[in-house]
């Protein structure tokens, strides 16, 4: 067995916080010019080149300290802490943003090899453990200094980084057509129940066909003739999860208990803290989750909505699983509920003064322009997108387990490359 070196993050790298609002406002981004990595470009491993922020050279050069270089490591400061991003040399020069923490090595060390360990399992634990805030995970650069790493020589290092580089290029380009599909069907999303521009039946786009528009009271707003003012809970069913006892709390076996915190719009974190083997007979079936489950989280960051790729987990409390009530509307229901026009009308109608809650009785309340028959016609089409997307979600799931399996075997000498 390998000597291995057992080491804090913060004598590996140093740490670099994002510009504060008195050094860069959001009205400095621009159309085209330098890229942004915010929160919502951080992925697992790599940088979601998705709905990226830009500034020009001149903002870029005057924050100078935050320009990222090749082998930076970007954490984000809140939401999904145990995910964070190696910049390759494709993004060398690219700026951090705001919400994030860059670490950049001070001493001999691979990045990448030390990107991929941070990757593990169990230092995404004890990352997310050491994170501040119950409803809204927050980092900080004295939490991420204090995370111990274990480390081979320098030549291991990069023989293993190399090999496992292998395995995380298969799950960038499943999340980066996970990403894909989702912009598409969101966009189609959008075209079709908030511009009124589905198909008609001549296979034109109904609104900018000239299609017939009457006024709605109650959405205050024009809707397609023949359209139905409907609330959601004619079209999904909330089910709030069960409150498991915390006798019943495992450090490992059989079912994997969601909570919150793994409810995240890019799919359903199962880094849990909490296991449980004997169900109560008193568990609704529903909480046994499966595979495309809706799931959307009730405190905290309300509203937010991620989909069930594999078995073996419970519903915890402060989750709702989101039911069709026309099963064959299922695709609907999961891209309505993650639509800008239901997340916000959420987070308004959410109360609490310290946290938001959001009760699914109210959440099911909320009126919509309806046509069963679009909505229908929207979920075959769009089917075979969130086949992929669940199915993507599950084979990532399975190389992250090969990884976090094969990592320590090579750094302890048990297995060879």
């Amino acid at each position: 067995m390998k000597e291995l070196l057992k080491i804090k993050l913060g004598e590996l790298v140093d740490f670099q916080t994002g510009p504060f609002g008195t050094q860069f406002s959001a009205s400095e981004y621009v159309n085209e010019g330098i890229p942004v990595i915010n929160v919502k470009n951080i992925g697992i491993g790599t940088v979601i080149r998705e709905n990226l922020d830009y500034i020009s050279e001149q903002t870029r050069d005057r924050l100078s300290q935050h320009i990222l270089k090749t082998g930076d490591i970007v954490f984000g400061r809140k939401g999904s802490v145990d995910r964070h991003a190696y910049i390759f040399q494709n993004e060398n020069g690219w700026v951090q943003g705001s919400d994030c923490i860059r670490a950049r090595k001070k001493t001999q060390v691979n990045t990448l090899f030390l990107s991929q360990y941070l990757e593990g399992n169990g230092v995404k634990k004890q990352i997310i453990n050491a994170a501040v805030g119950s409803t809204m995970p927050s980092l900080n650069t004295d939490i991420l200094k204090d995370v111990i790493v274990l480390l081979p020589n320098i030549e291991e290092q990069n023989r293993i980084s190399e090999a496992l580089k292998k395995i995380d290029d298969k799950i960038c380009l499943n999340s980066k057509i996970n990403d894909n599909l989702e912009q598409q069907a969101k966009l189609l999303y959008d075209y079709w129940f908030t511009q009124f521009d589905f198909p008609d039946k001549s296979g034109k786009p109904y609104r900018s066909s000239g299609g017939k528009m009457v006024w709605n009271e109650q959405l205050k707003r024009t809707v397609p003739d023949g359209w139905t003012t409907n609330p959601l809970s004619d079209i999904l069913t909330f089910k709030s999860g069960y409150s498991f006892s915390s006798d019943l709390y495992e450090v490992s076996g059989k079912y994997k208990l969601l909570t919150i915190k793994n409810v995240q719009n890019n799919g359903i974190n199962l880094n849990v803290d909490n296991y449980i083997n004997v169900l109560p007979d008193n568990v609704p079936d529903y909480c046994l989750l499966k595979a495309q489950d809706i799931l959307m989280s009730l405190t905290g960051n309300v509203g937010r909505v991620g989909i069930m790729y594999a078995d073996n987990c419970l519903l915890n409390q402060r989750v709702a699983l989101a039911e069709p009530v026309n099963i064959n509307q299922r695709v609907f229901v999961y891209f309505l509920l993650k639509s800008d026009i239901i997340h916000k009308q959420y987070e308004m109608i959410a109360n609490g003064s310290s946290q938001q809650n959001l009760s699914p009785i109210e959440a099911e309340k909320v009126i919509i322009a309806y046509n069963p028959e679009v909505a229908t016609k929207f979920s075959t089409l769009c089917n075979e997108y969130l086949n992929t997307i669940v199915s993507n979600l599950a084979e990532n799931q399975e190389l992250i387990n090969i990884r976090d399996w094969l990592l320590p075997i090579l750094m302890n000498g048990q297995a060879t490359i």
